[in-house]
């Protein structure tokens, strides 16, 4: 049985909301994405990369599949409109099946396993994960880095030769759980706060997902924030 919760917020420095999300159980299928561009492009580019992965998977696909087919979409409609203004977006996705879980990313869109502690199974494709990665940088100056919203990858953005999707797979134990978030849910909130809420078996996974929201508009909401918990017994 899955047990899912979710929402959205346009946070209150933005004056819109660019991420989306979308979560079926159904389906096994739940993703966030998060736009970028100016105007109206940063909606339109997340939606594109849903509608786009849904309709994929829901034809077979697999989620690496879909989210090239994603990326191919964006581009067209950026060929379409010949706007010279940037239209790109992450995504962080989840696919729950009988055999466990598969879980692929493009950008800084997170998605975290739940059990005896929160752990990060995705990895962002951002300038500042790479100089960690590289060395270059302490990690525990990474979160407050003045380029941390710097991306390495982004679908719309990235040439598709180029385009590296993260990937993951496991197997699901009773009793674990995934979040999957934008980059505003941990702009505002640290690890141990997210683990805390996440991890209280009092509430439903909405309530969850409700405190969330509600944390990280009560340290500030400086970017939209948008959270899915999902949990499989």
């Amino acid at each position: 049985m899955i047990e899912f919760g979710h929402g959205t917020h346009v946070g209150l420095r933005r004056t819109r909301n660019e991420d989306t999300y979308y979560a079926d159980a159904t389906l096994g299928l739940f993703l966030v994405a998060d736009g970028m561009g100016g105007h109206l492009h940063g909606e339109v580019a997340s939606a594109v990369v849903r509608d786009s992965v849904v309709e994929l998977v829901s034809r077979g696909h697999s989620l690496a599949e879909a989210i090239r087919g994603a990326d191919e979409h964006l581009m067209a409609q950026l060929h379409d409109h010949a706007s010279p203004l940037p239209m790109g977006s992450t995504i962080a996705a989840l696919r729950l099946s009988d055999d466990g879980y598969e879980a692929a990313w493009v950008g800084d869109s997170r998605i975290y396993a739940i059990g005896r502690e929160l752990r990060q199974v995705s990895h962002d494709h951002s300038l500042v994960q790479a100089l960690v990665q590289a060395g270059r940088l302490d990690p525990a100056h990474a979160a407050r880095h003045p380029n941390r919203s710097v991306l390495t990858q982004a679908l719309g953005v990235t040439a598709a030769a180029q385009l590296h999707i993260g990937m993951a797979r496991g197997r699901i134990t009773p009793g674990m759980g995934f979040l999957l978030c934008s980059d505003g849910l941990v702009e505002d909130l640290d690890t141990a706060s997210i683990a805390r809420t996440v991890a209280r078996t009092d509430l439903a996974a909405q309530e969850c997902v409700d405190q969330l929201l509600l944390n990280a508009l009560d340290r500030g909401g400086t970017d939209n924030i948008t959270a899915i918990l999902v949990r499989s017994s």
